[in-house]
């Protein structure tokens, strides 16, 4: 049997384990990463990615079929159609692209991938299954970043036409009835994509409302584009059982029970930290509930052994990963990190799309502060104009003693990437004034962070 000693060895070849793997190889550190896929994770194979760029194929041919009737730019076509096979093959050859660049920035950073399923022996030793035979790792330092996996209700077993995101993501044709259990991003994301090319789609949400993760008021006008899309939406509804073949669902509902005909059914009810298949039970670490409990240096209970990304809970995103693998490595090379970020922005890729950073009205308010909110609609932006996009908002919290900004949150088309001035302005511990005295691209949707800047400070120009 091959063995492979070296200084660091990444369990999980997703978002945080290859940014670590690369920080570590550039600190000329030995490290070793091993995955049975492709390098990239669910993020990269299965999910964001993928998911993505099926929302934009969506959103074209949606754009398409708008055309085919009257629309006020006067753009006039005939009906489209579409392959899916074509999208699924242009999606994965996307894909397989982003395998190859991070394949390529580990060799260039000099960290070795193996390909194969490990499995922790102890707290320093790793055997792989690889397709030439076993190999054994042996590191100084273990940094476990094994991602999550779908949630699976048990009553609702994955198989043929009950499917997960991942099959979601690689279906041979539009369905034509799409029942979704689950109102949360990945279930509203897949769930809108499909609608747009041509699926009905009915969703079926437990709670009284879709994204309960957000306030109501970030959640509203993705439910009335749900509304415009002619997805059904069923609150307060529990799924329960399928039919034999999964082309009829049994749901409960305040009004009994009802049966839902589908031609599939896609269970999005969350995901859960991986903490099976790779030898976690042969570690002796201590557990936050069903996820690995770590310190403000993702350092676990046992020394030398590191915990990062969906292993170790909430908030289960790729960019938390890798900022938390790029901190481990640095670590792991004698620097002195610690894991204190102010601003974990998240984003919900519906249309129309939601951004958060920082802390709600309601979480201020839970916090202790008093606040001062700021709130600027598209519908008074030139630029939300120009795009016909003028639903939703740019909202501002911040504290009403100093000013200083605590949260700020949008929806509206292509909101997203705004992210990254939202969370900036957090990060260095931006005031209201701040924002407010920063000139802004005219025209721009970016206007309406400093518009709704303005509103909390008492002089808002154009409203």
């Amino acid at each position: 049997m091959k063995t492979i000693n070296c200084k660091v060895l990444v369990l999980g070849a997703g978002p945080g384990g290859y940014v670590a793997a690369i920080r570590a190889g550039q600190l000329g550190l030995d490290t070793v990463i091993v995955d049975g896929q492709a390098p990239g994770g669910t993020c990269l194979n299965v999910g964001c990615i993928p998911s993505k760029a099926l929302i934009h194929a969506a959103d074209e041919f949606e754009k398409s079929m708008h055309f085919t009737g009257e629309n006020v730019l006067g753009i006039s076509v005939r009906a489209p159609s579409i392959d899916l096979s074509k999208t699924i093959e242009w999606k994965d050859s996307i894909v397989k692209r982003l395998n190859s660049g991070v394949a390529g920035l580990l060799k260039k950073n000099k960290a070795q991938l193996v390909k194969g399923w490990g499995k922790m022996v102890d707290g320093k030793t790793c055997l792989v299954a690889t397709d030439e035979g076993d190999v054994t790792i042996k590191a100084e330092n273990v940094i476990l970043a094994t991602g999550s996996v779908p949630v699976e209700i048990p009553s609702l077993p994955f198989g043929g036409n009950i499917i997960s995101s991942t099959e979601a993501l690689s279906l041979d044709g539009v369905p034509e009835k799409l029942v979704v259990i689950g109102g949360g991003y990945i279930g509203l994301e897949l769930g809108t994509a499909y609608a747009k090319m041509g699926a009905k789609v009915t969703v079926v949400e437990a709670a009284e409302r879709i994204l309960p993760q957000y306030d109501a008021d970030l959640s509203k006008p993705i439910m009335a584009s749900l509304k415009d899309l002619g997805i059904e939406v069923l609150l307060n509804t529990k799924a329960k059982a399928a039919n034999e073949d999964g082309t009829a669902l049994t749901v409960e509902t305040t009004d009994g029970d009802k049966t839902l005909e589908a031609s599939k059914i896609l269970v999005t009810v969350g995901r859960r930290a991986k903490t099976e298949g790779f030898g976690l039970e042969e570690l002796d670490l201590t557990m936050n509930g069903r996820v690995v409990a770590i310190n403000d240096k993702c350092e676990t209970s046992m020394t030398g052994v590191y915990a990062i990304g969906d292993l170790t809970g909430e908030p289960m995103l790729a960019h938390r990963a890798m900022a938390q693998g790029e901190m481990v490595a640095e670590i792991i090379s004698g620097m002195n990190r610690t894991f204190d970020k102010v601003s974990i922005p998240a984003v919900c890729f519906t249309d129309p799309e939601i951004v958060t950073a920082g802390l709600s009205p309601e979480e201020a308010e839970a916090a202790g502060y008093e606040t001062k909110i700021g709130v600027f609609p598209f519908a008074a932006n030139g630029r939300a104009m120009t795009m016909e996009a003028e639903t939703g908002f740019v909202r501002i919290v911040a504290r009403k003693d100093n000013h200083l900004v605590l949260g700020i949150q949008a929806v509206g088309k292509g909101v997203a990437e705004l992210s990254a001035a939202f969370s900036l302005a957090l990060e260095m511990g931006a005031c209201l004034e701040d924002v407010a005295g920063t000139i802004h691209a005219h025209p721009t949707q970016s206007e309406g962070f400093q518009e709704a800047a303005l509103k909390a400070l008492g002089h808002a120009l154009h409203i």
